[in-house]
């Protein structure tokens, strides 16, 4: 079984700005989340909430930059929602996303993004489906915001 969500965009944008949408706190919360707390640092925060009245639950709160070439990749932890969260969130390593931005010729940016570190069982597959929805989802709207 496939244990990766693997999704991509062409934005309309340099690089740079491609990269701020996944690193500035106020860029993440026109895509992707209600609140964001990133410091663009290995070993910075990645924390996004999603209820930020239940900071614990819905948010990836702990996870930590992994990796940064600035507007060239950024990787960081990962963490499920509520209805996942009894199984992801406690395991080592938690799963992983990996974010790359390669410029094109027309002057756009590929995103890239892999979310990785899904186990086989039943439960984590259907995690891992809910994430290939979600993660399209929001590609779908990091596209509306960048292509507007």
């Amino acid at each position: 079984m496939n244990d990766i969500v693997h999704v991509s965009a062409e934005l309309n944008c340099s690089p740079a700005e491609a990269f701020k949408m996944f690193t500035d706190n106020e860029k993440l919360k026109i895509w992707l989340t209600e609140e964001a707390d990133v410091e663009s640092k290995v070993g910075g925060k990645y924390e996004l909430f999603w209820n930020p009245e239940e900071r614990e639950f819905d948010s990836t709160i702990g996870c930590k930059v992994t990796a940064l070439i600035h507007e060239k990749l950024i990787c960081f932890q990962w963490k499920g929602p509520k209805q996942y969260s009894g199984f992801m969130n406690e395991v080592d390593p938690l799963t992983h996303v990996t974010v790359s931005f390669i410029p094109t010729d027309k002057g756009t940016t590929e995103v890239h993004l892999v979310n990785s570190g899904y186990r086989c069982s039943a439960e984590w597959q259907e995690a891992r489906q809910w994430f290939v929805n979600m993660w399209n989802f929001a590609f779908g709207e990091l596209t509306k915001a960048v292509n507007k």
